[in-house]
């Protein structure tokens, strides 16, 4: 199998999988990953269920793209995100109901829980509200990721981007689950928070966390 094709299935079954983990409903989110001289975006308006490798569209960074199949009416984040931050190679977008739900509100998730800190830093903005699809809310989405991995859309939803679809798609769920745990908060007050010093201490300590030992892997792998 090609990269190229690998990666079309791979964006596939991250659409379906966003689907099944209650993430997303019908095709309301979209996948894309850097590839070549641009990259792989989902369909607009495709059931994920019936999406094979070539209705995935490849664009280029000048927005012409190849074929007849429309791209995600989302295309302009991203690729604005994948321009800016060299860094990441994969962006998810979901209408997720604990962190659409926060969007709404117009809030910042903030850092209640250390988890927080697979997004970047110490809190997840909420970018203000534009009309989906459009260069304006690219422009607000570029400037809320700074630094980060994750963002909110004001009356929108959540974006998340990492070095691979499986990465960006677990990050995903994460915010979806701090937002669950931060909406659970808000009845009985803002939360208290930890301090950017605390996040700072996981931050360094999540650069070697969940890594074997290249001992323990290769006997991984002469298990398998």
């Amino acid at each position: 199998m090609s990269e190229e094709l690998s990666l079309r299935t791979e964006l596939i079954e991250a659409c379906r999988s966003m689907n099944r983990l209650g993430i997303n409903k019908g095709t309301a989110g979209n996948i894309s990953v850097r590839h070549g001289n641009g990259f792989l975006i989902s369909p607009t308006g495709i059931p994920y269920e019936k999406l094979t490798p070539d209705h995935v569209v490849a664009m280029n960074w000048d927005a012409t793209y190849e074929g007849d199949v429309l791209p995600s009416s989302e295309w302009r984040f991203h690729r604005d995100i994948l321009k800016a931050r060299p860094d990441l190679n994969a962006v998810v977008h979901t209408h997720s109901v604990y962190a659409t739900s926060v969007s709404i509100l117009r809030k910042d998730i903030p850092a209640i829980h250390y988890s927080i800190a697979a997004a970047g830093g110490p809190t997840i903005r909420c970018a203000p509200y534009e009309i989906f699809g459009s260069q304006e809310l690219a422009d607000q989405v570029v400037k809320a990721l700074e630094g980060r991995r994750a963002c909110l859309m004001a009356h929108h939803g959540v974006i998340t981007a990492h070095v691979s679809i499986a990465r960006a798609l677990a990050l995903a769920v994460t915010v979806e689950q701090l937002a669950q745990e931060y909406l659970l908060c808000l009845p009985l007050g803002e939360p208290p928070v930890l301090s950017d010093a605390e996040i700072a201490d996981v931050l360094e300590k999540f650069k070697t966390y969940g890594q074997q030992s290249t001992k323990a892997l290769e006997g991984l792998r002469q298990a398998s």
